[in-house]
């Protein structure tokens, strides 16, 4: 008998732990005006204006050294497809032209640095 109390208590605790730690997003809220989404414990912030996309990645709050970044995005909208280099430039990795953003594009980021890739979404608000 106390083997089943024993068994029925350890459930309703593991049960409890498994509810609390439950999904929900660490990602940071916007420092420059951009669209925030987390990959693999990094935020990335979106900022694309119709002449500049900026991308920057923070790391528990902390810059991270995009020096050796490089990425390419993809910006749809509709049926509209528009692929961008972005490069470092100084804290961010950016581009600068004439760039197809709207509410509701959608953007997609691959981003390298050293031997590790990240792909990351935005939907622009």
């Amino acid at each position: 008998m106390k083997l089943l109390a024993i068994i029925t208590a350890l459930a309703l605790f593991s049960g409890t732990v498994a509810y609390a730690a439950g999904p929900h997003s660490h990602a940071e809220k916007p420092l420059h005006g951009g669209v925030v989404a987390e990959a693999r414990d990094i935020d990335f912030e979106l900022v694309a204006q119709k002449d500049k996309l900026r991308l920057y990645l923070r790391d528990h709050g902390k810059k991270v050294d995009v020096s050796n970044a490089t990425a390419a995005l993809t910006l749809l909208n509709g049926a509209d497809k528009q692929e961008v280099a972005l490069v470092p430039q100084g804290e961010w990795l950016g581009a600068a032209g004439d760039f197809k953003v709207a509410k509701g594009t959608k953007a997609v980021a691959v981003v390298k640095q050293a031997s590790r890739t990240v792909t990351v979404r935005f939907v622009l608000p």
